[in-house]
């Protein structure tokens, strides 16, 4: 099972916070780092100092970094154009040596897109499609080549499909509870498919749909990683749990029911649950940037029994 740490902040960070995360994530022998790629804050949090750009703090984080892999948890479909997205990824993965990985997902969030001024389409899932194809489509144009699209949102013609990533091919991710849609872009695009905040039953259900699709697609059903991302609470004693559920604002009895909150034995313990359920990767949802020794103990005392 791979731990990687996965970030929100649009509640409140600054990049020199998230650089201090990224670099105890590489420290303690997490997998990854990951980010979420809004610019706003939701709920009661105050988002200060304000919104940090996802893929131009993966570029800073890529040079200060050696191992861990980098990447986004979803990138939003509705705030840059697929091909400028395709270099902006590319240039990323040659500054971190190959590290980078990419979750696309529709958008959603409307609220932050009347904020910045950003066009928010009614026809997003289909927009994803297009962005899809073409994201991987002029990664996988062989130099000296051109790569062309015409549909129905986006139009290319000649480009010449440059810069090419560092890797032979960026993992992508696709993720989300639709019952129908999703699978099949999973199955068509996905190196990894996410499940992001269900319970045990729900992500088994969905992964079983994300498999069949796969096997429709001509495909394998073990060709993709299933993996959830869940926000974790760990302590060493109740009290320990309850001040870090208080410090993010949840309560210790919802976050065991909703995410990885308890003892280190109650984590390691639904962790194998979700793993019976074919997940053989969680993304940790930190919601408190400043608490670095919820990460050591994370490390030493959950992850050390999964590896």
């Amino acid at each position: 099972m791979d731990l990687r740490i996965f970030t929100e902040p649009q509640q409140g960070a600054t990049y020199d916070t998230l650089l201090a995360v990224a670099k105890a994530t590489e420290d303690l022998g997490f997998d990854a780092f990951f980010r979420s790629d809004h610019y706003l804050r939701m709920g009661t949090a105050d988002g200060l100092p304000g919104p940090t750009d996802a893929w131009i703090t993966l570029a800073g984080l890529a040079r200060e970094t050696k191992r861990i892999r980098l990447g986004t948890l979803m990138t939003a479909g509705t705030f840059r154009l697929p091909g400028v997205l395709a270099i902006q990824v590319a240039q990323v993965d040659q500054m971190s040596g190959g590290r980078v990985e990419l979750g696309l997902g529709a958008g959603w969030f409307e609220e932050e897109h009347k904020a910045y001024g950003i066009p928010f389409p009614k026809e997003k899932f289909a927009r994803l499609e297009e962005q899809l194809e073409i994201v991987t489509g002029l990664w996988a144009t062989e130099p000296g080549k051109t790569f062309d699209f015409h549909g129905t949102y986006y139009d290319l013609t000649d480009s010449p499909a440059l810069p090419k990533p560092a890797q032979r091919k960026i993992p992508v991710l696709v993720g989300g509870h639709g019952p129908s849609r999703t699978p099949r872009l999973a199955a068509q695009y996905a190196d990894e498919f996410n499940m992001p905040f269900a319970s045990v039953e729900d992500s088994e259900r969905q992964f079983g749909r994300v498999r069949a699709a796969a096997e429709e697609a001509g495909r394998g059903g073990d060709d993709l990683t299933y993996s959830n991302a869940l926000v974790v609470c760990v302590g060493r004693d109740e009290a320990e749990v309850a001040r870090r559920a208080a410090a993010i604002g949840r309560e210790v009895d919802e976050l065991k029911l909703n995410g990885l909150a308890g003892s280190p034995s109650e984590v390691v313990d639904k962790i194998g649950r979700y793993a019976e359920a074919g997940s053989s990767r969680i993304y940790l949802q930190v919601l408190d940037l400043d608490d670095l020794d919820h990460l050591e103990l994370i490390s030493a005392q959950v992850r050390s029994q999964l590896s």
